[in-house]
């Protein structure tokens, strides 16, 4: 059995080396996300948007959430986006750890989603360490917002603007601050 192509090891978390023989596959496959990004980010038709999102992301983006563009992606393919997602200006996912966003999601302008980070060791620290990031189903992420990779936003909870969030998010909390920490709970109805 031949070795899995860099994406397939990569959404399964391995540590990709700055040596890899595949490397250069994602430098080329970030450019031919970029050619569509380019068309999205500079329509102002929400069909066009979502319909050249679905090609980024390679699966179909329902006609219920709605885009403002600009929005950057690194790859895309590793992006799922449920349906009555809202995602406002200017945000960043880098998504070549996975990026799950499930049903009735806000994220805010300047949000980043990034999936990928780096070792600590300076030997090591061009080795690509992925991540996934989950945000469940009503979650809100406040603007100017970072979740860094392996994060899960629980049900229901709101990310305060400005925060960066490195721990998981339990359902129906609000966290804020850097680094991000429960500022309360929310009360259900």
């Amino acid at each position: 059995m031949g070795k899995l192509d860099i994406f397939e090891r990569l959404r399964n978390g391995e540590i990709i080396p700055s040596s890899d023989s595949q490397r250069k596959e994602l430098r080329n496959a970030s450019y031919n996300t970029k050619k569509l990004l380019v068309q999205m980010n500079n329509s102002t038709d929400p069909n066009e948007i979502r319909k050249l999102l679905s090609q980024i992301t390679d699966l179909e983006i329902d006609k219920s959430t709605a885009v403002f563009t600009p929005l950057y992606i690194n790859y895309g393919k590793h992006t799922k986006i449920g349906k009555n997602v809202f995602i406002n200006f200017d945000c960043v996912f880098l998504d070549l750890g996975g990026i799950t966003i499930e049903d009735n999601v806000l994220i805010a302008p300047k949000v980043s989603l990034l999936s990928e980070g780096h070792p600590i060791s300076p030997e090591e620290r061009h080795s690509l360490v992925p991540k996934p990031i989950h945000i469940k189903k009503n979650a809100w992420i406040g603007a100017n917002a970072t979740i860094l990779q392996g994060v899960t936003i629980g049900e229901n909870a709101i990310v305060a603007s400005g925060a960066v969030v490195s721990k998981n998010v339990p359902d129906n909390t609000i966290v804020g601050g850097i680094p991000a920490k429960i500022i309360k709970n929310i009360e259900q109805v």
